[in-house]
């Protein structure tokens, strides 16, 4: 067994959460912490013997993630928060028995599934989510009054705690996997949220200072540049050679496109131009 504790937040999750615990079966210690589920995700935990605790968020800091880490009981130094819609691979598994765990924390990527279809190009998500529980911590954001921002820290890394600065991160060299693409409804309404919420983040100038020099100066940059739609799917289709996916890599490059092309929508909403449109263009 692999003596980390796993932690999964979830808001009915029953569609995902079976293929996400089965992958964990290695693991010591699996916590699922719900946001009182509708659905049968209480149920599904236990099931498949995952420890179950209930959050209720009260409106501000701290928000879920850390909450875990500062109320629940936590049988092991080390926590990986996963995704109810992640999957644990046996090449993480393996990496992570072998791991020393000399470092406060640990990026973990995870490789894309669009449509069934593993994505093993194109952009993959790189997150802070393997990290000691006294080291890190998840930083306070002004984001109560952004729209779409509820319990849940938004795309914002844990940081490394004042007395632990001089601690290293590390970065695990397999990937895991993220089923990013259900159906184009849940798609769609979830991106919405996603780009109203940035548009947001970005005007207030609320998104926190990476530990990461690099991350900070790419992102920042990032945010600045115009046609960020065209640019996302270059990124994904060509420099990352999204085409060696075939169909699948083009329509995922291509929902980069349409992702800040809601973006740019929202940020320029005076223009006129419905959503459908500009989802279209």
């Amino acid at each position: 067994m692999i003596n980390v504790s796993v932690i999964v937040t979830t808001f009915n999750e029953e569609e995902n959460l079976p293929r996400c615990l089965k992958s964990l079966r290695y693991f010591d210690e699996v916590i699922v912490v719900d946001s009182h589920s509708k659905d049968k995700t209480i149920f599904i935990a236990s099931k498949l013997g995952a420890r179950y605790e209930t959050f209720q968020w009260k409106g501000g800091y701290p928000k879920k993630r850390q909450w875990c880490l500062d109320y629940i009981k936590i049988k092991h130094d080390y926590i990986l928060f996963i995704d109810a819609d992640e999957e644990m691979t046996p090449e993480v598994v393996a990496e992570l028995i072998q791991l020393n765990y000399k470092k406060a924390g640990y990026f973990l990527r995870a490789k894309n599934c669009w449509k069934g279809k593993v994505l093993h190009h194109g952009l993959q998500n790189n997150k802070l989510v393997l990290l000691h529980k006294d080291k890190l911590e998840f930083p306070v954001v002004k984001d109560l009054g952004e729209f779409c921002m509820g319990e849940m820290e938004g795309h914002y890394q844990p940081v490394l705690k004042p007395k632990h600065k001089k601690e290293s991160i590390g970065q695990i060299e397999h990937s895991i996997h993220h089923f990013s693409y259900s159906n184009e409804k849940s798609w769609q309404e979830r991106h919405l949220r996603y780009a109203k919420w940035e548009v947001g983040m970005i005007g207030s100038g609320a998104y926190p200072v990476e530990d990461t020099k690099w991350r900070e100066f790419l992102k920042q940059r990032f945010r600045k540049m115009p046609a960020r739609g065209v640019i996302a799917f270059l990124h994904s289709y060509v420099l990352k050679k999204g085409f060696l996916d075939g169909r699948a890599g083009f329509e995922f490059a291509r929902s980069r496109y349409r992702y800040y092309k809601m973006v740019s929508h929202f940020l320029n909403a005076n223009t006129g131009q419905g959503i459908d449109a500009a989802l279209d263009s």
